[in-house]
């Protein structure tokens, strides 16, 4: 049997003001394709399939077509939901999907509650039993699973728990191989910049621990692919939502199963539409440099570090990379006089055009130049010639 572990699909995601739909369709059409061609028996998506609770019309319709055709591939699907989600919206009409092969978990009553997939043709074989743990709010569900206090790790144990002593009453009567989705920070993993903070501090991150004796645990949150045990791992985002993601692989796990148990896991690369350039220089060198021209054709983030802030600058870099979406400036060798605080630069000022340079100067970091110095000095003259008629 072969599973594939996915996660974080966030539909309906935009990067950087740029929408994604078409990226995330590309995307789909590489995961039917796959499952297709390597007769992948169970999709697994460990939450954030949305990006929002409230998906958009179009949103919705792309995930339904997903759904329709990885079944129409001959996979189920096993979906839960992550903390992007509307739980109650997404787990609509689960009963009736689960008739055609996609199997919901969003709700709390169902975490302990497996899709049975036996692993050989007998009727007392081994069975892998896929699980699927929702996105946990502490503060909603600590009650409801009689914990206390509500705290990530409280409730996920709580969780597992349910979990394991499932697993060990169907296994009074035959072999059960466990496969775990569960939308969570688990500790040892690396965030980046695109996924939602679960909790401040630090204190939402649960041990690896709560998740030995499983066969499997299928991670979603965390939207860098990375092993935390071989038997506990993230898929990661299929696409990049952040520049800080600019040097993922993006893709997935490909799980291999029999009647032992789980006997392969190895990574999948999905091909990404558009690379992502994180560039940093004086803007001459940028513009000029040949070494750049890979990242003429990709989403950039650039940083100029001239030591003034070049005019028209997000113009000029546009005209070499098109697809310039975020434009930062920390110049290198700044002169002494940058550096000083703009209440000395103040104090220090001789007149009121030079408060007005030295204001500008100060919040875009360059200097006045000839032409700006007369366009000031007119409107001060302005004023004063106001000043004096009343």
């Amino acid at each position: 049997m072969r599973l594939l572990h996915t996660s974080d699909w966030h539909l309906g995601r935009s990067f950087h003001g740029v929408g994604m739909l078409d990226a995330q369709q590309d995307f789909i059409d590489q995961l039917v394709e796959f499952v297709g061609a390597e007769k992948v028996d169970v999709v697994l998506i460990a939450g954030d399939v949305y990006d929002r609770a409230l998906p958009g019309v179009d949103v919705v319709r792309l995930l339904d077509d997903a759904l329709v055709r990885l079944t129409g591939a001959g996979a189920q699907v096993v979906l839960t939901s992550g903390n992007h989600d509307s739980a109650i919206r997404l787990g609509f009409a689960s009963r009736l999907l689960e008739r055609g092969g996609v199997h919901l978990r969003t709700r709390l009553a169902e975490l302990d509650v497996p899709v049975l997939l036996p692993l050989d043709a007998t009727a007392d074989g081994p069975v892998l039993a896929i699980y699927g743990i929702p996105w946990l709010e502490p503060r909603l569900v600590a009650e409801q699973l009689g914990v206390e206090p509500a705290s990530h790790f409280e409730v996920t144990r709580a969780a597992t728990d349910r979990i394991r002593a499932d697993v060990s009453t169907r296994a009074k009567d035959r072999a059960v191989h466990s496969v775990v989705l569960a939308h969570t920070f688990a500790s040892g993993g690396i965030s980046s910049d695109s996924e939602r903070d679960l909790s401040i501090g630090g204190v939402g991150a649960v041990p690896l621990d709560l998740f030995d004796g499983f066969s499997y645990t299928a991670l979603g949150h965390l939207h860098g692919r990375q092993t935390l045990s071989p038997a506990v791992r993230y898929s990661g985002s299929p696409l990049a939502y952040s520049f800080s993601e600019a040097k993922h692989r993006k893709g997935a796990w490909l799980i291999e199963a029999d009647t032992s148990g789980i006997t392969d896991v190895r990574e999948i690369q999905w091909d990404a539409p558009r690379s992502l350039a994180v560039l940093r220089g004086t803007l001459e060198r940028l513009l000029t440099a040949d070494e750049y021209a890979w990242a003429e054709a990709a989403y950039c983030q650039i940083t100029l570090t001239d030591p003034q802030r070049p005019a028209q600058a997000m113009d000029k870099l546009r005209a070499r990379f098109p697809d310039t979406l975020v434009l930062g400036f920390e110049p290198d060798g700044a002169p002494g006089d940058a550096r000083t605080s703009y209440s000395s630069r103040l104090a220090a000022a001789e007149d009121d055009l030079s408060i007005c340079c030295g204001f500008l100067e100060h919040v875009r970091g360059r200097s006045t130049d000839d032409a700006e110095a007369v366009v000031l000095r007119e409107a001060l003259d302005a004023v004063r010639l106001e000043e004096m008629s009343e």
